[in-house]
């Protein structure tokens, strides 16, 4: 396979998770906005980020409640989930506008999705801005999930969660397992240690 260098660099061809994000301030409605740019810092503690532009309505938002909550959609909800991703909680009251039903956190103001299998509250640590977007960098402080996610053993089972990534301007599914993480120790020649 021959590579080439490309002139204009582009970083949308990496798969991207998919989520709702919900803030909610004292003064406003609780919002939601869709995030593509999201991911795990750290396990110990547990730290995550998202990424919002400074322009879009919920960074203002962000900035004053320091809080937020992570909601996994399921592909079930792939259409609202898009429609929050295009239209300002300026002017449209997403829940309303969507049938998407707000439940109460346990610790921050933000609301749960319902419809999402899994929430995650988190509490903004640090605020960081690397150019086009600022990154909310939170610490986990509650996660909740759906028992309908869950197998016999109690442990999460991603099958049924059927989680969604963005890529290319794209929602695409996860597909199948592939592997289990160490799976390649065995069967593979010729690899370093």
């Amino acid at each position: 396979m021959s590579k080439r260098i490309v002139e204009k660099l582009n970083i949308s061809p990496l798969p991207e998770p998919t989520v709702l994000v919900t803030v909610k301030t004292n003064d406003k409605s609780p919002n939601i906005i869709t995030i593509a740019w999201t991911g795990v810092f750290s396990v110990h503690p547990n730290i995550v980020y998202i990424a919002v532009h400074p322009a879009r309505y919920s960074n203002s938002m962000l900035r004053e409640s320091m809080e937020y909550v992570i909601n996994i959609p399921s592909d079930n909800i792939a259409k609202t989930v898009d429609y929050c991703g295009i239209v300002s909680g300026k002017n449209v009251n997403k829940f309303l506008e969507t049938g998407l039903t707000p439940i109460p956190a346990s610790i921050v103001k933000a609301p749960l999705i319902k419809e999402c299998l899994i929430n995650m509250e988190c509490k903004v640590k640090d605020i960081l801005n690397y150019g086009s977007h600022d990154i909310f960098v939170g610490e986990m402080v509650a996660v909740h999930y759906d028992e309908a996610v869950l197998n016999e053993n109690g442990s999460l089972d991603v099958e049924k969660i059927k989680p969604y990534g963005y890529t290319l301007g794209e929602y695409r599914s996860m597909g199948e397992k592939l592997g289990v993480a160490g799976y390649s120790k065995s069967g593979i020649k010729n690899r370093e240690n």
